[in-house]
């Protein structure tokens, strides 16, 4: 008899609107403070400045926006997990149209300010089951919103990295909706039961082809925490290095994911 099929993930819609106006408030609150030196500051995403770190979180609220002003898809026909490996494609016009952003709004935090308002005005205006066309597919609202936590979780921490001592906090459910949904993205590319990757407090998830794990100690084994996974799954850290730092641990023939990281780039 086949293995189960693993039902999908659900997410709490009401803990998910909250996670994302949480975190998009935990960056307004650092941005408001942020000085012309600072917003001048180099990051880790290719020759944007920090200006144009802030543009593109902005941006990746408005996406919302911008779906919500399109005509609805006739029917949803993609999940949520699939998102992950659609943003790649996108890159190119991406770039771009933060650039854009960012020369236009010279008041970053009037800009997110905007954004935040704008956002808690439509999402008291559509209902959650509204599809929309995404760059992944058509997706409904809430499920959307889900992807929202990845992009505002994973930019606060190249904000983090950007700006010296700014600490951004993240939203607890924000940081656990991101981790799990990474991680059930890992399982979705590799599928199988032979390895299991725990993300302690928020996740754990069996992949990769191979004997399946059924009772006791699973002989492959891969740990590692939330910030270091969602890193290693955007391609931010790489898997050698956070082996070298005791950021990850990793035991078992079938333990080495690095040929599977990162999902997104």
């Amino acid at each position: 008899m086949p293995p189960a099929k693993k039902r999908a993930r659900s997410y709490d819609p009401a803990k998910t609107r909250a996670a994302v106006l949480a975190q998009l408030g935990n960056v307004r609150e650092a941005v408001r403070g942020l000085t012309p030196d600072q917003l001048a500051l180099p990051t880790r995403l290719g020759d944007w400045t920090v200006r144009e770190l802030i543009a593109h979180i902005g941006m990746a609220i408005t996406a919302v926006h911008r779906a919500l002003g399109r005509p609805a898809p006739p029917e949803q026909d993609v999940t949520v997990v699939e998102w992950p490996f659609a943003t790649a494609a996108d890159a190119t016009a991406i770039d771009a149209f933060t650039r854009n952003v960012a020369a236009e709004h010279g008041d970053p935090d009037a800009y997110l300010a905007g954004v935040d308002h704008g956002l808690r005005a439509l999402l008291a205006e559509h209902p959650g089951t509204r599809l929309l066309t995404t760059n992944a597919g058509a997706l409904p609202l809430d499920d959307y919103l889900v992807t929202r936590t990845v992009e505002l979780v994973v930019h606060t921490d190249d904000l983090n990295a950007a700006v010296p001592a700014l600490d951004v906090p993240y939203d607890r459910q924000a940081l656990a909706t991101a981790t799990r949904l990474l991680a059930d993205a890992l399982a979705a590319k590799a599928p199988g039961g032979s390895t299991e990757v725990r993300i302690p407090p928020f996740a754990v998830v069996q992949c990769v082809e191979g004997p399946r794990h059924t009772r006791g100690t699973p002989p492959n084994v891969v740990e590692t925490d939330p910030l270091t996974w969602i890193r290693l799954a955007t391609g931010r850290t790489a898997w050698r290095d956070a082996l070298h730092d005791a950021k990850l641990s990793a035991g078992g023939d079938r333990a080495d994911l690095s040929g599977l990281l990162p999902l997104m780039a």
